[in-house]
């Protein structure tokens, strides 16, 4: 009989604890759905986005809506799925879609001779706009849309950049 009261003196800490573990699982999906499906946080690093995005690293939020409807252009700037190392996950700038004629430097360290490409069906073209220190698709051709991750919206840091990333048109060079 002293066992079962024990036991009834235990059954409110254990319905406390059901209900915190219900609600952390609750939250962890849907920060898992948010994550998946709506936006993300990277962290880039390296030179080939210089002077857009710093050499030491920036802590970028893309949204994935964009990505998943078409509603990504010329200009933006991506995260995409590396071609080479599917662990990876590159920020380069969209310069064509499919279809489009992109004309690019082939080789800018040692020449200025330059190449035209259409984009293949499916495909997009992705340039870092460093192009003397950028792995993109001068190096491994078009890429498949669907290694498209998210279009970048936002820098949360370093704070002095804080704010909205912009799409840069078309022919504008970034020295």
């Amino acid at each position: 009989m002293g066992g079962l009261r024990k036991l009834s003196k235990l059954k409110p800490i254990a319905e406390e604890a059901l209900a915190g573990t219900v609600f952390l699982a609750k939250l962890l999906c849907g920060l898992h759905v948010a994550n998946t499906y709506v936006c993300t946080a990277a962290l880039t690093y390296g030179p080939s986005m210089l002077p857009t995005l710093n050499l030491t690293g920036d802590f970028i939020f893309a949204e994935r809506i964009s990505t998943r409807f078409g509603r990504v252009g010329v200009g933006d700037i991506v995260l995409v799925r590396s071609p080479e190392n599917p662990r990876k996950v590159m920020a380069k700038r969209l310069m064509g879609m499919e279809g489009d004629s992109v004309t690019y430097v082939v080789d800018p360290k040692n020449n200025d001779w330059c190449e035209t490409v259409v984009v293949p069906k499916g495909h997009v073209w992705i340039e870092g706009d460093n192009m003397y220190d950028s792995k993109d698709s001068r190096y491994f051709g078009a890429v498949p849309y669907g290694l498209l991750q998210g279009k970048v919206f936002w820098r949360l840091w370093p704070p002095k950049s804080f704010g909205p990333l912009e799409k840069r048109k078309p022919n504008e060079t970034v020295l």
